[in-house]
C-alpha cells in the first residue's frame, strides 16, 4: 500500500468515526431531558427541597450534564421577580417546572396551562389555588405539600411553655400557605386554652419590628414555614433572646438557627418526594393524573441552648424525644 493508500484510508476512518460521534451525540441530545426550578427565595428548606429533587433524579438516571438540563433561580424573595422567572421558563419549554414555595408556584401556574409544574413545599394547594383538591388534578399541576398537622404543632408549644395563654405569630399576609396557617391556628387554639396575637411582615425588614410589636403581648411565639420569615431568621431569634421570648417553629432548620424547637418535615426528604413525582413526569405520565401528595416523616428539633436563653428550661422526656439536640 502506497503512502497516499494509507493516508486516505486514515482520512476515510475518521471520517467514519466523526459521524458515528455525530449520531451517538445526536441521540444522547434527543434523549436530554430539561427540569427548570425557581424557588421564591433562598433559604435552608428550600434549598434542601431543590437539592433533594436533584438527587432523586439522580438515582433515577437523570444526571445534571449528562442527560439532565437543570437550571436553578431565585426570585430574591420578589413576587414579581418570580412572574418574570415563570414566564422565562415556560418559553424555554422544558420538560417539567418544578416551583418550591407558594408564591412561585403560583408565578408558574399563572404562566402555563400545558408545561407540567410540581408544585414543593406549599402548605394548601387548594387553597393556593393551584389544584381543586387533593386529588388528581387533570391539569399540567401536581406536586408535594409541606402541610403539617397543626394539632401537634399546638401540642408542642404547649409542652414548651406549659402555661402560655397567648401564641404570637410572625407572617407575611400576602402569603397564601402563611393565612390559612393563622386561620387553622385561630380554630384550634381556644380547644387548647390558648388564643393568637398575630403580627404583619410583609417584608424581610418588617420581621424584627413586627416581633417588637408582640413584646409584652405574649407568651410564645410560633413560626411557620412562612418564606419571608425564614429567609430573615436570625432577626426573630435576635428579638426572642433579647425579650425572653420562647420561639417555636415548625421547620427544623430553624432550630439549627436560634428556635427552642420544631416538629416538622425533613425538607431535603420532600426533595427527594418531589424528585420522584418529577422523575415519572419525565418517564410519560402526565401531572394530571398524579394526586398531590404530603409528607408524614415528622422529625423533633430541640435547641436547650435556645431555651435557656429564651428563659426556658426543658422537660428532661421532650429533650429525649427529640430526634436531634442543638446544645450550642
Amino acid at each position: 500500500m502506497s503512502t497516499m493508500g494509507k493516508y486516505a484510508k486514515r482520512t476515510l476512518l475518521c471520517a467514519v468515526a466523526a459521524t458515528l460521534l455525530g449520531t451517538t451525540g445526536a441521540a444522547f441530545a434527543a434523549d436530554t431531558k430539561s427540569v427548570a426550578v425557581v424557588a421564591i427565595v433562598e433559604h435552608p428548606a428550600l434549598d434542601a427541597i431543590r437539592d433533594g429533587a436533584r438527587d432523586e433524579l439522580k438515582a433515577e438516571g437523570y444526571e445534571v450534564g449528562k442527560n439532565l438540563k437543570w437550571e436553578y433561580q431565585s426570585a430574591q424573595g420578589n413576587t414579581g421577580t418570580a412572574a418574570q422567572i415563570a414566564r422565562k421558563f415556560v418559553g424555554d419549554k422544558p420538560d417539567a417546572i418544578i416551583g418550591i414555595a407558594t408564591p412561585t408556584a403560583q408565578a408558574v401556574a399563572a404562566a402555563t396551562k400545558s408545561v407540567p409544574l410540581v408544585y414543593s413545599g406549599v402548605t394548601d394547594p387548594v387553597a393556593a389555588q393551584l389544584v381543586k383538591s387533593w386529588d388528581a388534578s387533570g391539569t399540567n399541576v401536581t406536586g408535594v405539600s409541606d402541610k403539617l398537622p397543626l394539632d401537634k404543632q399546638v401540642a408542642l408549644i404547649k409542652r414548651v411553655v406549659p402555661n402560655a395563654k397567648t401564641v404570637g405569630m410572625v407572617y407575611n399576609p400576602g402569603e397564601a400557605n402563611s393565612v390559612v396557617v393563622v386561620k387553622e391556628l385561630e380554630k384550634l387554639l381556644p380547644a387548647a386554652g390558648l388564643k393568637l396575637q398575630t403580627a404583619a411582615a410583609p417584608r424581610t425588614v418588617d420581621i424584627s419590628s413586627a416581633a417588637n410589636s408582640l413584646v409584652g403581648k405574649v407568651d410564645v411565639i410560633y413560626t411557620n414555614t412562612d418564606n419571608n420569615v425564614v429567609s430573615a431568621y436570625e432577626s426573630l431569634v435576635k428579638v426572642a433572646n433579647d425579650r425572653k421570648i420562647p420561639l417555636v417553629a415548625s421547620d427544623t432548620d430553624s432550630v439549627k438557627r436560634g428556635a427552642i424547637a420544631a416538629l416538622g418535615i425533613n425538607y431535603y426528604d420532600l426533595g427527594r418526594q418531589t424528585g420522584k413525582v418529577v422523575g415519572r413526569i419525565l418517564k410519560g405520565e402526565k401531572p394530571g393524573t398524579i394526586a398531590s401528595q404530603t409528607s408524614s416523616n415528622l422529625e423533633l428539633f430541640v435547641n436547650t441552648a435556645a431555651a435557656a436563653k429564651q428563659g426556658v428550661k426543658l422537660s428532661d422526656d421532650l429533650v429525649k424525644e427529640a430526634k436531634t439536640v442543638i446544645k450550642e
